[in-house]
């Protein structure tokens, strides 16, 4: 799948809807698994219109560290740690603590 096609964000969208509560992913685990490496970029974006959407838990995406990165795409920048906290993620200077355990791979969780 080529990063600009139209349905791209939309792929993007179904994937994030897939993160259970309680688990984070990254932008670059959501592009290697749409089959388009390298493009952690185009995910960003994807999430950066996605904010407003009820049905796609945005906040569950951070950066491959861990990270908060999207925070400042929320109506209010600390939206996104409170939903994370509501879920039992603990953060910690706009970072997920133990991200290792609370990672969640597309790639390995929804493999066939």
């Amino acid at each position: 799948m080529e990063p600009g096609n139209k349905d791209f964000f939309s792929n993007v969208y179904e994937v994030v809807k897939l993160i259970p509560e309680g688990r984070v992913t990254s932008y670059g685990a959501i592009a290697k698994y749409l089959g388009v490496k390298g493009s952690a970029r185009m995910v960003g974006w994807a999430m950066n219109a996605a904010h407003n959407m009820e049905d796609v838990p945005a906040h569950r995406v951070v950066n491959r560290e861990g990270l908060l990165t999207g925070k400042s795409h929320f109506s209010d920048p600390g939206k996104m740690q409170r939903l994370l906290e509501s879920e039992d993620i603990k953060i910690e200077n706009d970072k997920v603590v133990d991200f290792n355990t609370k990672f969640w791979d597309p790639s390995v969780e929804l493999a066939i």
